[in-house]
């Protein structure tokens, strides 16, 4: 009775564990039926729904069970067309595909494009979850038309030029390109564009190839040929001796900054160079913030009763003890008068800048509109801040001696898309008449 009493026992404890088994199984077998119920998502990288005959990428992902398959087909009335197949290995989770759309039979005009993609997910009986997504878009291969209305784009090595012309669609990038160099175009309440654009000082006549580009929202790029004259000019070279005595009362300041500088003759390297490099940067960036519209009248107003004490695009050669340590380009015009000289803004404009900056020290930039910005360094005292309107002949500040000068005295500086050109251009009322102002529309 006992031997049969434990195999009924037995029996029952198996049939439970087998019982149990196969409950575990059907969970597990649910979990797995169920764990990904959700089709592949699909992203279009575009930045309208403008699209051109350039590389069009859609970004497919899948974090549950992956990538199985997807098809992109291609419509525009008629006209149907698959232009990608593609089987995914087991285990791929996101995917970018690129298609091109150079069909020779599409024309301008709305098309749609289908992107169907399915996973490796056994939801449906093996079949899968599925996401079939159409995109409708606006097919451009067009690209916009470039009309130039300016004349007489003549300018100087280190000097400005201004351009007005029209596009004959909105556009989301123009300008003029200078090799690396690109100075954008400013849409007018009159419908046309303004550019300033720069002749940088150590550019050739040779190298000095302006090309006005419109860019669409497809991405077409539209070119507009005009006639310019570049004139070369020379600069001067100056060399500047370096003595214990400048190292002694300058360069401390700057020593925070470089605390690994064994010497202050390091620090002064260190400062000529990278520091320098650094504070043109913040102009290039400064310059971005611009206003679309020209702010300033006329021509600019030079420090009243300055003589000059250097001159712009100076090439420097820096000396210690007779032997040459280093070399600089001086990008603007140096003027004293009497220590701490009222200093005025030399025309109407914006505040964006009041800070300490480098070698400049303490430091003003206003902003006259159009990339235009003119900058006033080693100021004793600042009366300005960011974000202050000011008009042509505003007290901003007081003359001084701060960052990296060698005395009392004014650094002015003009900069066209954050690169520095000739003030004295800019001084001048025939040359701002003839070159700028006349152009402007009324």
């Amino acid at each position: 009775m006992k031997t049969r009493s434990r195999k009924k026992a037995f029996v029952r404890k198996v049939g439970l564990l087998l019982m149990l088994l196969a409950v575990v199984g059907l969970i597990v077998g649910a979990f797995s039926y169920f764990r990904d119920t959700d089709g592949p998502e699909i992203t279009l990288l575009a930045d309208s729904e403008r699209v051109s005959n350039k590389p069009l990428t859609f970004e497919l992902s899948d974090e549950g069970s992956g990538l199985k398959n997807v098809t992109i087909t291609l419509t525009q009335g008629n006209i149907s067309r698959q232009i990608l197949d593609k089987t995914y290995e087991q285990g791929v989770t996101r995917s970018s595909e690129t298609i091109t759309l150079q069909d020779p039979a599409l024309r301008d005009g709305p098309i749609e494009v289908r992107v169907t993609a399915r996973d490796q997910s056994i939801f449906r009986f093996g079949a899968g979850n599925t996401t079939d997504q159409v995109f409708e878009l606006i097919f451009d291969a067009t690209p916009p038309r470039v009309n130039v209305l300016s004349t007489a784009h003549n300018i100087n090595q280190g000097g400005a030029a201004l351009i007005v012309y029209t596009v004959s669609e909105e556009v989301k990038r123009t300008g003029i390109e200078i090799g690396e160099y690109f100075f954008p175009g400013f849409l007018q309440p009159s419908g046309e564009y303004i550019a300033l654009f720069a002749f940088p000082h150590d550019m050739s006549t040779a190298d000095f190839s302006p090309r006005l580009i419109a860019v669409d929202l497809a991405g077409n790029e539209g070119r507009g040929g005009f006639q310019y004259h570049a004139n070369a000019r020379r600069f001067r070279h100056d060399n500047l001796n370096i003595s214990d005595n400048f190292l002694n009362a300058v360069i401390p300041q700057f020593e925070r900054y470089f605390p690994a500088a064994n010497s202050l003759l390091e620090t002064f390297l260190k400062v000529n160079s990278r520091m320098r490099e650094d504070n043109r940067q913040t102009l290039v960036d400064l310059s971005l913030n611009t206003a679309s519209e020209p702010l300033w009248h006329g021509d600019f107003l030079r420090m009243a009763g300055a003589a000059n004490m250097a001159g712009y695009a100076d090439r420097r050669t820096y000396l210690h003890q007779g032997q040459k340590i280093s070399e600089a380009t001086h990008m603007g015009v140096d003027l004293a008068s009497v220590q701490q000289a009222p200093i005025r803004a030399s025309n109407h404009g914006r505040v964006i800048f009041a800070d300490f900056l480098g070698i400049y020290g303490n430091c003003v930039v206003i902003d006259h509109g159009l990339g235009l910005q003119s900058l006033y360094a080693h100021l004793s005292r600042m009366e300005v801040a960011p974000g202050d309107f000011v008009q042509k002949g505003d007290p901003i500040g007081n003359s001084g001696a701060t960052g990296m000068a060698m005395g009392d005295h004014l650094h002015f500086e003009v900069t066209v898309g954050g690169v520095s050109v000739n003030p004295i251009e800019w001084w001048d009322p025939n040359w701002v008449r003839n070159n700028i102002t006349s152009k402007l529309p009324q």
